[in-house]
């Protein structure tokens, strides 16, 4: 079993004080998003579904006061508003919310085999982002609060057989402009479209390993390295602090370049 790399303090501090939910917050992305908020001077409420995984942050963290976790189910309206409940409780004020929850795997069935079950299960990234993002406004409209919409590259670029996914992750970048002009000036929406972020070592601990990665799958990116949760934190960090006041409304990529890089068939 790896062990997840600790909490990397920032030399300010430019969350100090704020509190922000990261739904999705116990692992992968979500867990790396967390940690960063932590690490410049943030409070933070993880919202999960996986209950392991949420006790697990907590007790690795050892942050006390600043840190919590609450189960929660994004697609169930009564589950995302006793999350909005619980951090208001618990911190008195929201200032920042990521919506990070959702399935994380592009593939699914064949379109012509998919039910509408599955198609809507496999849009919940983008429901849950509704119904977070509704609870939570009246609260970060108190504060100059800030909204982050995990996306992904799969908005901009497709592989065979990934259309619900990526018709979830192209909404959220779509309601991400939307909801910063019918928020903006007092809330900030914007949204970060990770490319390969490797996710396997920032788990559960019965379910945490460290990945196994080819020299040509490091090559294949431009900055020479595939993406870590980190690299996400830190520009959520960005985003979600005062030293992005000037932005909103928009997407940003975090590929390690890949994006950018023209491919060619041998």
């Amino acid at each position: 079993m790896s062990t997840v790399p600790p909490i990397a303090t920032w030399p300010t501090a430019p969350l100090h004080g704020r509190v922000v939910l990261v739904t999705g917050g116990a692992n992968g992305i979500g867990r790396g998003i967390a940690q960063a908020v932590l690490g410049a001077g943030g409070r933070v409420l993880i919202g999960d579904l996986d209950v392991e995984a949420g006790q697990a942050c907590l007790a690795e963290w050892q942050r006390g006061d600043d840190a919590a976790f609450q189960r929660l189910d994004i697609t169930d309206e009564s589950s995302v508003r006793d999350f909005i409940a619980a951090a208001l409780q618990r911190f008195g004020r929201i200032d920042g919310l990521v919506n990070n929850a959702g399935i994380a795997g592009p593939h699914g069935t064949l379109l012509q085999d998919m039910d509408w079950e599955e198609w809507q299960r496999r849009l919940s990234s983008l429901h849950g982002a509704f119904l977070c993002s509704k609870h939570a406004l009246p609260a970060l409209s108190a504060g100059a609060g800030a909204i982050i919409n995990i996306a992904s590259t799969r908005a901009w670029q497709s592989e065979a057989h990934s259309e619900a996914y990526a018709a979830a992750k192209g909404g959220l970048v779509a309601f991400t402009h939307a909801l910063a002009i019918s928020a903006g000036p007092a809330v900030r929406v914007n949204s970060i479209s990770p490319g390969w972020i490797s996710t396997d070592a920032w788990q559960a601990p019965s379910r945490r390993h460290v990945p196994q990665y080819s020299a040509t799958d490091h090559a294949q990116h431009p900055v020479g390295r595939v993406g870590e949760p980190e690299d996400i934190g830190a520009l959520a960090v960005y985003l979600l602090s005062s030293l992005s006041g000037f932005s909103t409304g928009q997407d940003f990529i975090v590929d390690g370049g890949m994006t950018r890089k023209m491919i060619y068939a041998d």
